[in-house]
């Protein structure tokens, strides 16, 4: 097959769908009646940015930690208009119920992002949704058929898609024929953010209702490093770094170059170092993901240096007539026979979000991000109001988070490669593999899939 040739741009990738027409007369009205599902670190950085784009009325807040959810109340009445404090729930499901929402947004750990989405679309919100979609494939399929079934708008927390250097990055280098052919690239994780550490399992918090945090996943002992953020380090809850970190550079480069989903998949890894800590993720591993046009490959190391220490967590994308590095610092073209190299960083805002500096220190608010939350909120209002798809929509995000999981599906199976069949959601003659694209459920919760 003839590699692609980018000359002619990627506008067919980015091409809206309506989906039906015009804007709620609703929401002309009044104030979008909005809430926030985890209202952990990510969860208040995506509404104040949310908050920061268009004067939305915040009506309620879930979540199952009562301090983190007081916290977050308190925040948000300071910051609404209306001064009004926010309704709380410790039950997503008694939240929408309450409540007629024409937003939600969730912000849980991975393993609580279906079932409460799946609900979300059900009440007739539209949903920002944070990556990965799910924990497995089968989960984010029912996800996506979810969102098609009731017609709502699904924006997926894939946010380098409205990253405004990234955005330039693709239009100036690759949309302009800059790199030529495309064959390969190189995406990777180099930072060390594997935790070292090995505490005792203890009891739970008071503030924190352990049995429903732990919702559909398999029941382990409470420890420190769980709660709040350190779930990561745990399979049960993730997909590691790859389910973390490796979606995001796949998603950038699969947006970059119009790609849609790869056609096999395989991968390597374990804890070859650290093996004293208690978190159970890979700190060493690779994947290859092979597309029809080129292949993209994946590496991350918990350990050691990166061997460009200016590009820790990157994509990397090679042509016959340049080289185009993407970071969410920056991103450098280099032309391969001479010619201006191109550049461009990170938009930081504070002059006219001066509440970004405050919200760094308090929220940590990754303030070189602040404006890609910002361009992606304002991308998913348009997409609710136009009935169209959003820039990173839930099929979008769907195709980068299945690629990761079955990245992970492919190391467990000893690296094996899998031929993933996306109109059957099935991997080709591997059966051993297919029964691992839907993983059990804690009961008396059901697997989203059955009903999808």
């Amino acid at each position: 097959m003839d590699r692609r040739n980018f000359l002619t741009g990627t506008a067919a990738a980015t091409t809206v769908t309506a989906l039906t027409s015009g804007a709620s007369a609703d929401n002309e009205r009044r104030p979008r009646r909005v809430g926030l599902i985890g209202c952990g670190w990510y969860g208040k950085c995506d509404l104040l940015q949310l908050m920061n784009v268009e004067p939305i009325e915040v009506v309620s807040l879930c979540d199952v930690d009562s301090q983190l959810l007081g916290e977050c109340a308190d925040l948000i009445q300071s910051r609404q208009v209306s001064k009004k404090r926010p309704k709380v729930y410790a039950s997503y499901t008694e939240m929408l119920k309450a409540n007629q929402l024409d937003i939600v947004l969730v912000a849980t750990p991975d393993h609580w992002h279906a079932l409460p989405m799946i609900a979300a679309v059900n009440s007739g919100a539209d949903v920002y949704v944070q990556k990965p979609t799910a924990c497995d494939v089968l989960e984010s399929k029912a996800m996506l058929d979810a969102a098609r079934k009731t017609g709502r708008v699904v924006q997926v927390g894939t946010q380098r898609r409205s990253t405004p250097h990234l955005v330039e990055a693709k239009n100036k280098v690759v949309d302009a024929g800059l790199l030529g052919d495309v064959a390969y690239a190189e995406i990777c994780c180099y930072y060390h953010m594997r935790t070292r550490k090995n505490p005792p399992d203890t009891a739970p918090p008071k503030q924190l209702d352990y049995d429903a945090w732990t919702g559909p996943a398999p029941m382990r002992p409470y420890n420190e490093l769980v709660h709040p953020r350190g779930w990561r380090a745990f399979m049960e809850y993730g997909n590691g770094i790859v389910g973390d970190m490796c979606v995001h550079m796949l998603d950038m480069v699969r947006w970059q170059l119009g790609l849609g989903w790869p056609k096999r998949i395989s991968s390597n890894g374990g804890i070859y170092v650290d093996h004293d800590s208690k978190a159970n993720i890979s700190d060493t591993q690779t994947a290859r993901f092979e597309f029809d046009e080129l292949d993209v490959n994946w590496i991350h190391r918990t350990w050691g240096h990166a061997p460009d220490p200016e590009w820790p967590w990157a994509g990397i994308i090679y042509g016959d007539k340049g080289t185009l590095k993407l970071s969410v610092n920056k991103y450098e073209f280099t032309p391969r026979n001479g010619g201006q190299t191109l550049t461009g960083n990170a938009v930081i805002e504070l002059d006219q979000y001066p509440t970004d500096k405050g919200d760094e220190k308090d929220w940590r608010l990754e303030l070189h991000v602040a404006s890609a939350i910002r361009d992606h909120m304002k991308d998913f209002l348009t997409a609710i109001d136009q009935r169209s798809r959003p820039v990173a929509d839930i099929e979008q995000g769907h195709i980068s988070s299945a690629a990761c999981v079955l990245a992970n599906v492919s190391m467990d199976l000893d690296g094996r490669t899998l031929e993933f069949d996306p109109e059957t959601h099935t991997v080709r003659n591997d059966s051993e593999a297919n029964e691992k694209l839907k993983r059990p459920y804690r009961k008396p919760y059901s697997h989203p899939s059955v009903d999808a």
